[in-house]
């Protein structure tokens, strides 16, 4: 990995303070970030949809790049299938956790872990070696130019290489119930907003922008044709209801089973806490 001289993005320097405090933000839970707050069951079931989709798209002992890796579950488990995994996250902390399960599960010939953030992937030298670049709940949220982000992919990527995302959408009616119901209309609108925000997390700030998968295509459509995308958590809860999941285990498996069956049908695809989305460099 380099940096190729000229070829370092200027960034203002408001977008920089927020990129700070968002890597601040994921820092701070770092060290506990696979247990109750990032590994609970349902993000489990999202994250078991992602892993359908990474298998059915990759085959054996493919170059990747996972893009906003966290604490390298997804980098590790691809590992373990015999893939080849370049883990990238902004949060050193997160970075540093991916690098200790590679060691812990003996990967670190195939899973090696960088502080590169979403924004600044011109740091990968690799031109054209990869077949595909995924990112898991939502690290793309958080990366100010998604254009850059196309751009980049498209660099590194071998024609008609992959990208697997998966996206926090702007459309969640499970979201919106929740806060209506508890009279909290600001929150319930925070979504619809067209610009970043800023959301909380452990007392600190996370700067977030939310998406259709037909608005986040956009940035990406100069490169990249459209696959395939379809909604996550449509019918079934987003993680932070663990309540439902707990408290009706039955309801909630049948609630997961209609948002395999439903979630890519017309409308329904475009709603949901999470999009899937699938796009193939042209």
């Amino acid at each position: 990995m380099s940096t190729p001289p000229g070829t370092q993005p200027t960034l203002a320097d408001s977008t920089l303070a927020r990129l700070r405090e968002t890597q601040i933000a994921f820092d701070s839970v770092a060290a506990d970030y696979d247990g109750p707050r990032g590994n609970n069951g349902l993000i489990q079931d999202m994250r078991a949809e992602m892993w359908r989709w990474l298998d059915a798209t990759f085959s054996p002992e493919s170059r990747l790049i996972d893009l906003g890796c966290g604490t390298g579950l997804d980098a590790v488990r691809m590992g373990q299938l015999g893939h080849f995994v370049t883990a990238t996250d902004w949060s050193p902390l997160m970075v540093q956790r991916t690098q200790e399960r590679a060691e812990r599960e003996q990967l670190t010939d195939r899973v090696r872990a960088f502080e590169v953030g979403g924004h600044e992937l011109q740091r990968l030298d690799a031109t054209g070696s990869y077949d595909g670049v995924y990112s898991n709940l939502g690290p793309l949220n958080c990366v100010p130019d998604l254009a850059a982000v196309s751009r980049e992919c498209a660099r590194l990527l071998k024609p008609c290489g992959k990208l697997v995302f998966t996206v926090i959408g702007r459309v969640c009616p499970w979201e919106m119930a929740h806060y209506l119901r508890q009279g909290r209309w600001t929150r319930a609108r925070i979504r619809f907003a067209r610009n970043t925000v800023p959301v909380g997390m452990n007392k600190h700030t996370i700067w977030t922008r939310y998406y259709t998968p037909r608005e986040f295509y956009r940035a990406f459509k100069d490169q990249f044709t459209l696959e395939h995308y379809r909604g996550l958590c449509v019918f079934a809860p987003p993680p932070y209801l663990t309540s439902v999941r707990d408290t009706h285990p039955r309801i909630y498996g049948r609630l997961w089973r209609l948002d395999k069956l439903s979630a890519g049908w017309p409308l329904i695809h475009a709603m949901g806490d999470h999009f899937l989305i699938v796009m193939k460099r042209r």
